[in-house]
């Protein structure tokens, strides 16, 4: 057992213990607070004013503040998202009666619950060929821009036209029946296990574990779109990637593409990879509580290193922590934070034995990568090169990519190898943004953590915000394996923090021009906030940093409003054939639901467009462009 007697430390039964709590946990503790904990965001509106344009960036202090509101006030940009003429002007009549009866028919539960057997069964009776169309008509025509980058274009180009860009995703997702996804799943988990278990046991016990891990439908299918089969499917998916960025660059300018991690690795691996980040992040929280720093946000635990040292000594530690920090450290301070800790795992090939964490059933430290195969280190370096080669293809062609967020026992792996290709790709401009997930309690850590990276190591800091989408999985997974729920409690404190999140980025833009974000939301009040904010900030649209991003077939009055006054928001495009695409609307309809059964004002605007065309001899209305 660990016997460690220190001034500061706890005795090993209470730290056990302590450890114990912080290994049972699925993330790292988050603390939500109203306030940022930096000094220079210390104002009561857990922002500092950016200083007027008139005056070099990165002043600070009250006056300047007082100076930006009435600087700002003669360029303060306001959209009206009540008028539904200038919503609506890119959409013909037919359009406008679409989107009324999908997202009526969307306000059913039964429908949405049920959609995969309600299409297989309008397969079955009108046939494959009327299917389609029967789908052009409606959900697809709706939400999906077509089958492939040519069909695609004209409406690329149409609402690009009216002031909106494009994120174009080819959504092709796997459509297998549930027996083959858990044979599937099984079989990958039997060949992780490798030598060290074969058995029908390890493969059943593994699976329940993970039976998330599934095909795009029913209960399985939110953790994965994209199965991992051999690396040639992985190499196959990359190349559907490197098609789309092609075709963003082709029909629009400055766009967006969007790719999925999963699809270019072994689902199994990245939740593996996840573990050991997490285990390597808690340890440092355990760490932290012995010099009583626990309780505080991430970025402000700076551990003393003689202490920590001496801690780790101790515990039965070889390496020299204090010689390897007090080296590469580029200032005197005797004191690391939570990225300096992390930088070891950078340097993992020098600081292998820097790189152990305590086994509490063994009561001793052990390697933290100990389990993890030569085979695993060679998934990890082809993953990693396969994002920068989409990352490559996405620079050369003027295209950001964009790299979705997943299950919170993928997005560690996730967050780490797109910020490796950030390092690369984001030195001379904003190429690769990573995706922030508000719903979860570590949210706020995780931008600032990330922010602070960026700032520190001298490159362009680019996110996208969204709320979340897997929150009834992601519950459910955590009481089935018994760890905290990783999402908000509610709503409410979802939408806090999604503001305090924006408004962190938002400040560090006002600051450090270095950095940019994506709004991604369809909820008015935060776009709203979000104007507000750029107003007070003296944030002027034109320069680029900030971008607002809807859904197709979703949110028109406030899209196109947006484009309108000149911010720079883009519409998610979906496209790929109708039969292949079925499983991402599948999925889209069960995400939804709850903002497509409270879509009221979209509703009201749609008719109410459709009745002033009507009472003004306007039905027949083609936009022009």
């Amino acid at each position: 057992m660990f016997c460690v007697r220190t001034g500061s430390a706890l005795p090993w039964a209470a730290a056990e213990g302590h450890l114990k709590r912080l290994l049972s946990r699925r993330g790292l503790r988050s603390t939500v607070t109203s306030g940022s904990g930096s000094e220079r965001r210390a104002d009561s509106g857990g922002a500092q004013r950016a200083p007027a344009r008139s005056q070099p960036p990165g002043r600070s202090g009250r006056a300047d503040g007082d100076r930006i509101t009435a600087a700002s006030a003669s360029n303060k940009i306001s959209v009206d998202f009540d008028r539904s003429r200038e919503a609506y002007k890119s959409k013909d009549s037919l359009e406008l009666l679409r989107s009324l009866v999908v997202f009526k028919l969307c306000s059913y539960d039964f429908l949405v619950e049920n959609n995969t057997e309600i299409m297989d069964l309008g397969k079955k009776i009108l046939g494959q060929k009327h299917f389609d169309q029967l789908m052009k008509m409606t959900f697809y025509g709706q939400f999906v821009a077509g089958e492939d980058h040519v069909v695609i274009r004209p409406l690329i180009q149409k609402n690009q036209a009216f002031g909106v860009g494009s994120v174009l995703d080819y959504s092709v997702e796997e459509d297998i029946s549930q027996k083959e996804s858990k044979q599937k799943k099984m079989n990958s988990c039997s060949s992780a296990a490798g030598k060290e278990s074969t058995g029908e046991h390890y493969k059943k016990k593994n699976y329940e574990a993970h039976k998330q891990f599934g095909d795009s439908q029913g209960e399985l299918n939110s953790a994965c779109p994209y199965f991992y089969v051999e690396e040639a499917k992985c190499d196959q998916h990359m190349e559907t990637f490197i098609k789309c960025i092609k075709a963003s660059g082709g029909s629009s300018m400055d766009g967006f593409s969007a790719i999925k991690v999963s699809a270019l690795g072994r689902p199994q691996f990245l939740l593996r990879f996840s573990e050991v980040l997490v285990k390597w992040q808690r340890f440092f929280t355990f760490l932290a509580s012995q010099q009583e720093k626990d309780g505080i946000e991430a970025l402000e635990q700076r551990l003393e290193l003689s202490q920590l040292q001496e801690f780790l000594t101790k515990l039965g530690a070889k390496g020299d922590f204090y010689g390897w920090f007090t080296g590469n450290k580029s200032d005197s301070t005797r004191y690391i934070d939570i990225l300096d800790w992390n930088s070891l795992l950078d340097n993992k090939e020098n600081t292998s034995d820097l790189l152990v964490v305590p086994n509490v059933k063994l009561g001793k430290l052990e390697p933290l990568l100990q389990k993890f195969t030569t085979e695993e280190e060679k998934q990890l370096k082809r993953i990693l090169q396969r994002l920068l080669i989409l990352a490559k293809h996405a620079s050369e062609n003027g295209v950001r990519l964009m790299v979705d967020a997943e299950h919170t026992y993928f997005q560690p792996a996730i967050s780490k190898l797109t910020l490796e290709t950030q390092r690369i790709y984001n030195r001379e401009k904003p190429v690769v943004f990573n995706t922030y997930q508000c719903y979860l309690k570590e949210a706020y850590e995780n931008v600032t953590m990330d922010v602070e990276l960026s700032r520190r190591e001298g490159w362009h800091f680019a996110a996208k915000l969204v709320r979340g989408a897997y929150m009834f999985q992601e519950r459910a997974r955590a009481k089935e394996l018994r760890y905290e729920d990783p999402i908000n409690p509610d709503y409410e404190s979802t939408n806090r923090m999604y503001h305090k999140c924006l408004d962190y980025v938002l400040d560090e833009i006002a600051l450090n021009k270095k950095a940019n974000v994506m709004v991604a939301s369809h909820n008015e009040d935060t776009i709203k906030h979000a104007v507000r904010r750029m107003n007070e900030l003296g944030l002027l649209p034109t320069e680029n940093k900030v971008f607002f991003g809807q859904l197709l077939g979703m949110c028109d009055q406030i899209s196109f409003p947006l484009g309108q006054a000149g911010f720079p928001v883009y519409k998610y495009v979906p496209y790929g054939p109708v039969s292949e695409v079925m499983p991402y609307l599948s999925r889209r309809a069960q995400e939804n639901r709850g903002f497509m059964k409270g879509a009221q004002k979209e509703r009201e605007l749609l008719w109410k467009e459709l009745k002033r065309r009507l009472l003004s001899g306007e039905l027949l209305y083609r936009p022009v462009y």
